[in-house]
């Protein structure tokens, strides 16, 4: 049971990473190449303010780490493997929605 529990809270921790949309874009520029926080702030066009909140619930999650360079520091996915599991996760998931339809969508306009 308590490998049970180990993996939910591990699948928990993912997707409580992957319910914000500047989380999920942060994942797939770390997923690119190691980043500064002030590069990402750029490129996500947030404030680093906004940006290190964001990053401190990845660190938190364990699937950021920073390496320090000097008086910077960078930030990159904790494991390759886990810029292997976003593209396999968002494969998947493009895969099922090009394969599903949903029935009342002519009727309801829902999907």
């Amino acid at each position: 049971m308590l490998n049970l529990a180990t993996d939910i809270e591990v699948l928990a921790r993912f997707g409580r990473a992957l319910a914000d949309p500047i989380r999920c874009r942060l994942l797939l520029a770390l997923r690119a190449a190691p980043a500064y926080p002030s590069d990402l702030a750029d490129e996500l066009g947030i404030s680093r303010t906004r940006l290190s909140n964001h990053l401190a619930c990845l660190r938190d999650c364990g699937l950021v780490v920073t390496v320090p360079e000097g008086r910077r520091t960078r930030y990159e996915l904790a494991d390759p493997r886990l810029g292997h599991a976003l593209d396999d996760l968002r494969q998947a998931v493009l895969a099922v929605a090009a394969d599903s339809s949903c029935p009342d969508n002519e009727e309801k306009g829902c999907c």
